[in-house]
């Protein structure tokens, strides 16, 4: 008797089911699967709550992906910042597999957030601001991601943006890594394996903010941002993550961007953009003026 596909299926995902007899989780689904580890949602029995499981699930022979695995876990612990998933607890599994819990993130990725919630402009820049946030915070503890992506970050129910997968985050200024990331969000030097710093990850904040503006007539001066963080050369970047959201926030603020040189007919029309409401009801006083004159004419 040969059964049908769906339920081979099924029997196929219970088996690769991780083994957690004996610890404080219990199997409740499998939520996503990654590159080196797939993650669950499990219920913590000691605390009463879920939370996300993320388990290696490759084979890993040398012990070289456990390594990877284990340090993972120590970085995203060492980075407490309400931008970045908190780890709960880590260690390994009856079956042998290394495993942590953390926080488990309800929302949508960023890809999919700007499609379905259609927010404007000036919400998406918001978000932007709050991710660079996050990847400020973690350059300060001498963390780079190297995986900066919008599928890399979560929009929460209540507007909070929250930076992923850190599994590729290494030390600023380490030498020799090995190439790693995802095409369109790699900076030249993480491509040829040089040294990787800071502005690393500006380079990837930056095609995010591309991805974010895509499809609009962006304005000269949000794309002279964008290019600044995404150019060839470190040097040409900005300095930080920081540095890139604060100019974004010039931005928003209707203020001289750092990496934008402008004209006098630009400052001109950025004036009137900034204090737009104020020119409106100097020209409705001035037109009302003229006709009430015009009027008292004999």
């Amino acid at each position: 008797m040969t059964l049908p596909d769906g339920i081979v299926e099924h029997l196929r995902e219970v088996v690769a089911l991780p083994e957690l007899e004996g610890t404080r989780y219990r199997m409740v689904r499998r939520l996503a699967r990654g590159g080196m580890g797939t993650v669950y949602v499990v219920r913590d029995v000691e605390l009463d709550r879920e939370v996300a499981l993320k388990v290696l699930t490759l084979a890993d022979p040398s012990g070289e992906l456990a390594a990877r695995f284990r340090s993972e876990a120590r970085v995203v612990a060492g980075l407490e910042h309400p931008g970045i998933v908190p780890v709960h607890d880590a260690g390994v599994l009856p079956g042998g597999e290394p495993y942590y819990a953390m926080k488990l993130v309800r929302g949508v990725r960023l890809d999919e957030w700007k499609r379905t919630a259609a927010p404007s402009l000036a919400e998406r820049l918001r978000q932007f601001q709050k991710i660079c946030e996050a990847v400020a915070f973690a350059h300060a503890a001498g963390v780079i991601h190297r995986d900066l992506k919008p599928a890399n970050v979560m929009i929460g129910p209540f507007g909070e943006a929250l930076v992923m997968d850190w599994g590729l985050a290494t030390l600023v200024g380490r030498a020799g890594e090995r190439p790693a990331g995802t095409p369109g969000f790699m900076a030249p030097e993480q491509q040829r394996g040089g040294v990787l710093d800071e502005r690393t990850d500006v380079f990837g904040l930056g095609a995010i903010l591309g991805f974010l503006v895509a499809g609009d007539n962006v304005p000269r001066r949000l794309d002279a941002v964008r290019a600044k963080a995404t150019a060839d050369q470190p040097s040409d970047r900005y300095p930080s993550a920081a540095a890139l959201g604060a100019d974004v926030g010039r931005f928003l603020d209707g203020a001289p961007v750092s990496a934008h040189r402008e004209s006098l007919l630009d400052r001109t029309g950025r004036a009137l953009s900034r204090y737009r409401t104020v020119v409106i009801l100097v020209l409705a006083y001035l037109a009302m003026r003229l006709v009430v004159l015009f009027a008292a004419r004999p």
